[in-house]
């Protein structure tokens, strides 16, 4: 007895599709672009300290692959979505950023982190990537 079966494909074809790819690439260079910022406006050259660099974003790259995946942001109808994004993007960036921050209060990790630096990195971090996640569904959209 033969099995027949019939595929739909609509160009979203799971985890290795280009553009789940794509839209992950752009989380992390996000986040990373962020920790970048942060470090130089407190006069450290990632250049010259790149393994202070690699240990502050660790944490938060952690943080954000654990969550957003956990989450299920790639998917297909949140990353298309704006309101949808919007909406994913703010629950798990806020959990990710706690994962982070966790993760770098441990000893693993040098240092810890003032008050002041949880929001403001938790905040920023929202807003590069509420801009890059709502860019992305704008032109990627539902019917692409």
């Amino acid at each position: 007895m033969a099995m027949n079966a019939t595929v739909r494909s609509d160009g979203w074809s799971g985890v290795t599709d280009r553009r789940v790819l794509a839209l992950a690439i752009g989380d992390l260079v996000a986040i990373v672009a962020l920790i970048i910022v942060g470090q130089l406006s407190h006069d450290i050259d990632p250049l010259t300290e790149p393994l202070a660099s690699i240990e502050s974003m660790a944490p938060f790259l952690v943080g954000w692959l654990v969550i957003s995946l956990l989450a299920g942001i790639y998917a297909r109808e949140i990353a298309t979505s704006v309101a949808r994004a919007a909406r994913s993007t703010t629950v798990a960036w806020i959990a990710a950023a706690n994962v982070g921050l966790i993760i770098r209060s441990t000893p693993l990790f040098d240092g810890g982190a003032d008050y002041p630096f949880n929001l403001v990195l938790t905040g920023t971090g929202l807003v590069v990537l509420l801009g890059w996640r709502i860019a992305y569904a704008m032109v990627v959209g539902p019917d692409t």
